[in-house]
Parts: structure tokens; sequence; C-alpha cells
């Protein structure tokens, strides 16, 4: 036993709440009891046989016993443990810790539990101490991709673009509350009923994303969306089918030669992980500074400033904002500045740093189309509450903007860059754009895959000169238009 990593008062033992005798309890026989009499014939006649409970309910009947057993438990570790020495310990050394409290419980309980559950049991303890409960298999289990918590009895997950129901519960409101809690007091922030909701990043990355009640009708409501471990390159994105090798060169040129990218799409489309994947074409030899609400991008070079936006604190005061640390930034040398999700007054900025000597930097916005994203664009400014004419307007977006690449989740869970779309330019009142690649549909399979193909228009890029001033003499082929294929 580590009694290092005991308090040196220990508390006193907190009894289990619904010790209720079951097929995990042994209870001790009572000394008056009186043997009972074999019933009669006749009042088995009358009565009937005593009903029998189903074997669902049993089960779960059993379930709440033993989340009743994990809260007694639960109470007794952080009662035990001495949680600043704890902050030095292996974790062979604190599982070893909590799995002797844990026993020593058990047996003053008077719960017998088979080897499988003792094991879960000691390794819900585990993540219950220093983990995040419930959810922490979650986060380890690499094939989810998002969490999504109603309530403290529904946990949604992704898998490979598809929701499905989990079997993770919280034992209650309050247990999930304990967690939230857990997750925004470790970056500084709260949550509570005068505020709500909270931004966070967990620990490995992941964005985090929680409302609570009065807001929440039913019950805590929380997203997370998983920090991917791995950098996927545009060579895995091209194996994976988010694209063709044709528009991987043409991306490649276009991100080299220093042209101006916004990546469109809807939530959970993919733009941070094309993003992501784009970035890996900027030189070494560059200064990029990148500006994020909550800070996701996994940048390849070595030179590279990350920003983050942070809320205001409990008296409303401290607040630094997207717009902020983008007027910073340009005070900062950089040869590019990418912005993470561009959603408000930052617009402006970004747009005139894309015109002002800033070339090749890039951003993200949420739009259904590039034409749409024209449109998000004009609306943004005109919320940041400047009052310019709409000529002026689209005028300096047709200018700022060079490229839209559109990526959209379909309806069978795949994610897909649709469209590769060319700004060219202004007639009269009109930003002129044209198409270069496009994903066609064809079909749909009986499992709902969709089947199509990635395809040019057989436009010649805008900026073909450009390329080949820049060493990027692409081949008129890559443009050319695809009539088969999937």
């Amino acid at each position: 036993m580590f009694s290092r990593y005991r308090k040196t008062t220990e508390a006193r033992a907190v009894k289990p709440v619904n010790a209720v005798p079951d097929s995990t309890t042994q209870p001790k026989p009572a000394a008056t009891a009186a043997p009972k009499q074999p019933p009669r014939a006749s009042d088995s006649k009358s009565k009937g046989a005593p009903a029998k409970a189903a074997p669902s309910d049993r089960a779960e009947q059993r379930k709440r016993r033993l989340n009743a057993l994990k809260s007694d438990l639960h109470k007794r570790l952080l009662e035990n443990l001495n949680l600043s020495a704890l902050e030095h310990a292996s974790e062979a050394e604190l599982r070893s810790e909590i799995n002797t409290i844990v026993a020593e419980s058990l047996s003053e309980f008077d719960v017998v539990l088979n080897s499988e559950e003792r094991a879960t049991l000691n390794q819900d303890m585990f993540f219950e101490v220093m983990g995040l409960g419930p959810l922490e298999p979650l986060l380890q289990d690499d094939t989810v991709n998002d969490i999504l918590v109603n309530g403290p009895k529904q946990v949604f997950i992704e898998r490979a673009g598809k929701l499905e129901l989990s079997d993770v519960t919280f034992r209650d409101e309050r247990h999930l509350l304990r967690i939230i809690d857990k997750i925004v007091s470790a970056v500084g922030r709260r949550v509570d009923e005068s505020n709500p909701y909270v931004d966070a990043r967990l620990a490995d990355g992941s964005r985090f994303n929680a409302m609570v009640p009065p807001v929440a009708v039913d019950g805590s409501l929380v997203s997370i969306r998983k920090f991917k471990k791995e950098k996927l390159s545009v060579n895995d994105l091209v194996r994976f089918g988010a694209f063709s090798p044709e528009m991987a060169l043409y991306l490649e040129a276009a991100v080299a030669t220093r042209l101006n990218v916004i990546v469109s799409g809807g939530t959970g489309s993919g733009k941070t992980t094309t993003l992501n994947a784009l970035s890996s074409f900027i030189g070494n030899e560059e200064r990029v500074l990148t500006i994020e609400d909550t800070a996701e991008l996994q940048l390849q070079q070595i030179h590279v400033g990350r920003m983050e936006s942070r809320p205001a604190n409990m008296e409303g005061k401290g607040a630094v904002t997207q717009r902020d640390c983008l007027r910073n930034a340009l005070r900062m040398r950089p040869d590019r500045i990418i912005v993470g999700e561009t959603r408000g007054e930052e617009v402006i900025d970004m747009l005139q740093a894309m015109n002002t000597g800033h070339d090749g930097s890039m951003t993200t916005i949420h739009a259904n189309s590039a034409r749409d994203g024209i449109s998000r664009l004009e609306n943004m400014v005109a919320m940041a509450g400047i009052e310019m004419p709409l000529r002026a307007v689209r005028s300096q977006i047709g200018s700022a903007v060079h490229l839209i690449v559109q990526a959209s989740r379909l309806q069978d869970g795949s994610r897909r860059m649709t469209s590769i779309t060319e700004i060219t330019g202004m007639e009269g009142d009109i930003i002129t754009m044209q198409e270069i690649f496009r994903f066609e549909r064809t079909g749909l399979e009986p499992d709902g895959t969709i089947l199509g193909h990635f395809t040019g228009t057989g436009l010649r890029s805008h900026y073909a000169d450009r390329f080949k001033r820049w060493g990027y003499d692409l081949p008129m082929s890559i443009y050319d238009e695809v009539r088969q294929g999937r």
C-alpha cells in the first residue's frame, strides 16, 4: 500500500446510500430470524406464484446499484487520497493505491464482485479521479470523432461520419456538471447559471463546448470535437477520397504561389482538416501567424506563432477577440496570416491583410457554396458596423480573395472537397468567379454510399500564368472534364 498518497487523517467511512441486498451483496443473516413455514397448497392457489423480475429489469437494478456504489467509492477516494501528492505519482502507483482503497471499501460494504466487474470498477474509479469520468474511454477511442452529450443519460458518438447512441451514461446531472467544471476550470474558465455556456480546450487539444441549465432544458449539453493526433497530409486526404490527385496538384501550386484561400463548408465538413493539409505547402522560410478561438490548427512549419482569443472574466473584463489578435498580428511581421474561422467583425481586418502584402493568407467560413461564401463575407462586413457601399465591399472581396475551396459532409457521412472556385474579378457590381474542379454525384448504393467522381470543368485556371512564373507549369490535362468514374 502506498500510504504516502493517503491523507494523514482518514475521513470517516461513507456507507453506501443504496446498499440494497441483491446479487452484488452478501447480507449477514439475522440472529432472531424465525424459520419460514412452507406455503400451504391453499395459499399457492389463492395467491398464485410470486412474480419474477424480468432479466432486463434485474440488469437495470444491478446497474443502478453499481452506479450508487461508484458514487460512494468516489467519495471515499476523495476523502482518503492526498491529491497534492498524486501530482508526483506514476500511473502505476496511482492505480495500485486506488485499487487498494476500492478493495478495502468493497470489503467494508460487504459487496462481492466478479473479477471482470472489479477490473471495470477500478478503471472507472481511476478515470473519475484522474480523468474525465465516463467520457474518458470515448476520448481514448481513436475511432470516435465527436462526443455529443444530451443530458446525463444520453451520450451520442460519431464514427465514420455516422451518429450512434453509446452505452455511456452519467449517474445524474450533478455528476455531469462536476465533469464539465473539471474541464473548464483546468483552462481558467467557468460555467454556471450566470454564464451558462463555455468554449474550452481539453489537454489533448480537443475542442469542448458546453451549455448548462437553465439554458439547457433537459440537462447539460456537451459537444467535444476530438483532436486528431496524426497530422493528415494531402496524400492522406487523396487516399481517403476527399479530393483527386489533380486537385491536389492544383492546390499545391495555389498555396505555394501565395494565393489567398478561403475554405468554406458547414459544421463538421472538414474545414480545419483541409486547412491543416493545405498549410503543408507553405515553405519553412516563411513566418506564419495563426489566430483561433480554440487552437486546433496543426501547422507543420518551424516558424509559427499561435494566438488564441480569450473571453471576459467574471467582472466582464479582459476579453481578447480574434479581431484584437488580428490587429496585433499585423505588427508582428507575418508573411502569412491564418485565421481558424472568420465569423464576425474580424473579417474586415482579414480582407485588408490579404490586400496589403500578406498574400497567401487563409481562413475558413461557414457557407454552403462559393457564391454563398461571398454573400457571407458581405454580411460579416455589414455586421462589423462599417458603412461602405456594397460595390466597395465587393471590390475589396474580389481583390483580396483568390480561391474558395468548398468542403462538404455528404449524407453517407463522407467528407469531400466538392468544389474549387476561382475569383476572377468584377463585372459591374458582380464578383465574377469560375469553377475549376467539382465532385459529380452519379448514384447511390443500397447501403447509402454515395457514388461519384472528381472532375475538372475544362476551364483553364485564371492564375495559370502566375503558376508558370513561380515554376509550377501545370499540364492542361488536369482541367479536363472526366465523364466516367466513381
